[in-house]
């Protein structure tokens, strides 16, 4: 039960409680929390009042919240490198987590001006725009936009459905090698659709990424749009 005449907002003394509770190790990473239901008769709130401090300590990246499954300690922070052979599989395996992907959507699209600047094509050219989902131990962990242009590898839809992979989908294209040539990173809150698609609640914090690879004889290959879970994904910058 929280005290309706401490000092502290109820909401604030559930999640300092809660917080003290894996502090000392109550609850350990991976392990998953009682229920909304149950919280809330614990503390003696109504559900709303719950979410507050579940919200807060998410912010804090002490709880994860994810939509149908449950209320979780995270586990550590993915340390994801990003280098000249920067490769999802290799982060997330280093990790000790297994890693996969799965194809949300794809389509046929011209090519705007941001995307036809970074692939180095005319305006308007058709692309092939990947929309990918990124997964460790199964849970989503974040969303790709790539996007190739259609005359380089027209099969790239259909090579990635069958390898669930970027490096593999290409090389089944003739793309034996490729590189990192930049990646710009920057942070923002998920938006509803992404939030949709990962399973967690408004208001979370992504990782945003623009990058370019390029084959090696130089040419642009994929121009990728990310969007990571900032509580699971810390980028690492190694030269």
């Amino acid at each position: 039960m929280v005290s309706p005449t401490a000092p502290l907002p109820r909401w604030r003394q559930i999640a300092d409680t809660l917080s003290s509770e894996i502090g000392a190790g109550k609850w350990q990473p991976g392990d998953r929390l009682p229920g909304e239901y149950a919280l809330a008769e614990r503390f003696g709130v109504n559900r709303h009042t719950l979410r507050q401090a579940v919200s807060h300590l998410e912010n804090e990246g002490q709880l994860r919240a994810e939509q149908g499954r449950g209320i979780f300690v995270p586990d550590p922070p993915i340390h994801y490198a990003v280098t000249p052979r920067t490769r999802y599989s290799d982060n997330v395996g280093r990790a000790h987590r297994r890693p996969s992907r799965r194809l949300l959507k794809t389509a046929e699209i011209p090519a705007d001006a941001a995307i036809a600047a970074a692939l180095q094509v005319p305006v308007e050219s058709t692309l092939v725009w990947l929309e990918t989902l990124s997964l460790a131990d199964e849970r989503p962990v974040g969303i790709v936009s790539h996007y190739f242009l259609k005359a380089r590898v027209p099969d790239i839809a259909e090579a990635f459905q069958a390898e669930r992979s970027i490096t593999a989908a290409l090389r089944r294209c003739g793309v034996a090698d490729y590189k990192r040539r930049t990646t710009r990173i920057s942070a923002q809150l998920i938006s509803a659709a992404d939030a949709r698609v990962l399973g967690v609640r408004r208001g979370r914090a992504v990782l945003v990424t623009d990058s370019i690879n390029i084959e090696p004889d130089g040419r642009p290959i994929d121009f990728g749009y990310g969007r990571m879970l900032g509580d699971i994904m810390t980028f690492v910058v190694e030269f």
